[in-house]
Order: structure tokens, then sequence, then C-alpha cells
């Protein structure tokens, strides 16, 4: 089984005639149905494939999914003095960071599970225990395949139509790892794909409108003009023999030979009279709001926009902290809720290291580390780990300013004074 198809079939891309609904059809919602989802009011079915041929709809999922699952994901233990340190021992930390499922890196499952999350609104992934009850593995379900609803004791109940067993099995809740995307507080997240269906549409329709338009070699039409009515013969005869060689973009520029007085006066139309430019442009725009992503960043800059300089950079900390935080949280929420044991919650927690999101310039970055082991908030081996330099010995001390002694010495140290020369206004020593 390849990565891709697996990652397809996980996040419900294997089935293409399939529409995207919120939920699946066997739920009890049954969200599909009072979004009127599938056909839009352009007249365009939005699937997950087509939304996916969308050029801004890809770069979107895509950033999300490659940003997240590139930051490393780590196990912490709380001290009692309310520092952290890694947990290296804890079996989910290796779990998270090799591999989940024993299958895919845990790049690969976390962009699946991204990927999920930003199509379906939801992603499962089912809890596999050894003979002790310890977690051991974590098996994703397909999208489309599994349903949701609660039982008559009022706990969730997940239907999964198992491919490889081919069977439908039933899990319990503690038995599986469920990622909620944004949502009212029910039990399911919803669907960005389905919500946005109007939008999506649209944008499918305009970009078949430009293909037509290119394949008519980028003009809609023109006209030959005749000083006589042709009969049916003739009409067939002008478009297989004059018309139709001169049409698709490969014979653009190409030259009319008219005959019987014919004359040929173009339709002076272009995609910019016709705002369809413009139309798919605004369209990039209002994607981008649905995923929270700032156009920039999918190659999208507004008019009078460059794409780098330090504009730029505010943007990308500003997304952080309104766009891609959200995600980041919901993930690391759905982990302590749903991986770690009752007992562990209140020491243990798992959180994305986002610090190469955060990393500046050289120049800043390095004035920044500066002055923070220059005023003791981090020695010097802290900032050495940083850069993936390795440790020495003494660099474990903190510093402050004051002849940069460790901080624990502070007001125990004797300062030297200055020695400075008793001079003249010659500039020669005198003794005092």
């Amino acid at each position: 089984m390849s990565v891709g198809g697996a990652l397809r079939r996980w996040v419900g891309l294997e089935r293409k005639s399939r529409s995207l609904s919120i939920t699946d059809a066997r739920d009890a919602g049954t969200w599909g149905r009072i979004l009127g989802f599938g056909e839009s009011a352009s007249g365009k079915t939005v699937t997950v494939d087509a939304a996916m041929q969308i050029a801004t709809v890809w770069a979107c999922v895509r950033l999300l999914s490659e940003t997240i699952a590139t930051l490393p994901l780590v196990v912490y233990r709380r001290e009692d003095n309310d520092s952290r340190v890694v947990a290296r021992d804890h079996p989910l930390s290796t779990l998270l960071r090799v591999s989940p499922d024993g299958e895919h890196t845990a790049v690969e499952f976390v962009e699946g599970l991204v990927l999920s999350l930003c199509l379906n609104g939801n992603s499962y992934a089912e809890k596999v225990r050894s003979a002790n009850g310890r977690l051991v593995s974590l098996q994703p379900m397909m999208f489309d395949r599994t349903s949701v609803r609660r039982n008559e004791a009022g706990a969730l109940e997940y239907r999964y139509n198992d491919p490889v067993e081919r069977r439908t099995r039933l899990l319990r809740e503690e038995d599986v790892f469920h990622v909620r995307g944004f949502g009212n507080a029910g039990y399911l997240g919803l669907s960005p794909i389905a919500f946005a269906r109007q939008t999506l549409g649209a944008s499918i329709a305009a970009d078949e409108a430009a293909g037509k338009l290119f394949a008519n070699g980028t003009r809609p039409s023109g006209v030959l003009e005749v000083s006589q009515v042709l009969k049916a013969e003739q009409r067939k005869d002008l478009r297989e023999n004059i018309v139709a060689p001169l049409a698709g973009s490969q014979n653009a520029g190409g030259v009319f030979v008219l005959e019987g007085g014919m004359k040929f006066t173009p339709i002076s139309l272009n995609p910019d009279d016709a705002q369809l430019l413009e139309t798919r442009r605004w369209h990039v725009e209002e994607i981008c709001r649905w995923f929270m992503v700032p156009p920039i960043l999918v190659g999208h800059a507004a008019q009078g926009q460059t794409m780098w300089g330090s504009g730029v950079e505010q943007i990308n900390l500003g997304w952080l902290s309104t766009g891609l935080r959200n995600w980041l949280n919901r993930i690391e929420a759905a982990i302590l809720l749903r991986l770690f044991q009752p007992g562990e919650r209140g020491r243990y927690y798992a959180e994305f290291n986002i610090d190469g999101l955060l990393r500046a310039d050289s120049k800043t970055r390095t004035d920044l580390l500066a002055r923070r082991v220059q005023n003791g908030l981090m020695n010097r081996n802290e900032a050495r780990r940083l850069d993936n330099l390795p440790p020495y010995e003494g660099g474990d001390a903190y510093t402050v300013q004051s002849n940069l002694m460790p901080i624990d010495l502070l007001g125990k140290v004797a300062v030297q004074p200055t020695e400075k020369p008793i001079g003249g206004q010659d500039g020669v020593h005198q003794e005092q």
C-alpha cells in the first residue's frame, strides 16, 4: 500500500463519485440534506476531488497540513517546581515522534490528520492497545467509512466499515482518537468544504470558463461577414476549413484566407473586459478566508504588495496567532484528552514546538539570544541547543551583565575597581 494511497483513503479521496457531506450520510444529523450539500448555485457539484483541483484549496490545505506536520510534537512532564522537561521515557513520546501506526512516519501521520480536518472537519484513528492496556498504535480510520452517534446511554459510538476485515465494527469512544475541527461544541466538527460549496462551485465554474476561453484562442468569438446568405453545406464547409483549423491556443496567430468578399471582424472582448481575471482573483481571496490563510502565503499578492519583505514577516506572525494556532491547540487538546491516561493529564501533555516558525533573521536572532544570556534568562548551553550546537563544560551557569558572573553569586563577588591613570592636561601621570 503506497503512502499516497493510504492518505487518500484516510481523508475520503478514494471514492471519486461521492459528494462530501459534513458527516457521513448514515449519521443522525444528516447535515448534507440540511445544507443542500452537493450541487452549488453555479450548477457545479462540489466533491472532495473537485475541491482539491482548485489551486487555492490545494495550496491552503497543503500549507496547513505540511506546516503542522513538520513541527516537532513533543511530550513534556511538569516538575514540582512548575518547570517542564521532555518526557522521552513516556511511551506516547516515541509513538508520536517515530510512527503512530507503524506504517507512516510521524510527519505523514499528522499530515493526513490535518488534511482530513481541512476537508472533512473530523479525523479518526483507532487506538490499539497491548495486553496490559498500553497504547501501542494509532490506526487511521477512513472518513467516508466512519459514522458517529450517541447510544441510549449517552455515550458516543463509532461504526467503522473496515475495508480490511470487510465488516462493520462498533468502537467505543475510548477506543477512538477523534480530532474535531471547528464546530458548535457538538460531537462532530464542521466541514469547510461542505459549507464553502457555493464559493467553491463558483470557482470551479470560473476555471472552466477560463479554460473554454483559451480553447477558443483567448478570444470568445469573431464574426465572418459575407455578402449573401450561405447554404447549410456552405456553412459546414466554412466551419471545417476556416474556423476549425484556427481554433485553440496552439493555433493562435494563424492567418485567415478569405474568399468571395468575406470579411472577418473580431469581437474585442478579453478576460479583463469580461472581469474574468478579477473574478478568479477574488475567488482566491474568498477561499483563503474559509481556511484562515493569508493569500500571500499561497502565492497571491494583493495589488501593490510584494511577495517578500518585512511586512510578510508580520503576516506570518499574525497567521500563527490567529489561524495556525487554532489548529495546533485542537490537536494538542485532543491528545491530552484522548491519548493520555486520566491520571497522567495533570503532569504530562503534548505540545508543538513552534520555535522554527518564530525564528527571525540571523542578526535579530543572535541579538535576541545574546540579550537572554546576558540577562540570565537562559544559559549558554540552552542558547547553543537552539542552533543545534553541542554543549560545553561550564555553559550551564546562568550569568548577568555585572562582569557576567554566575547569577547565584550576584552581590557576593566584589567588583574590581577600574584603574584610571591620573594625569594633567598634558597627559603626564602625577602622584597623589
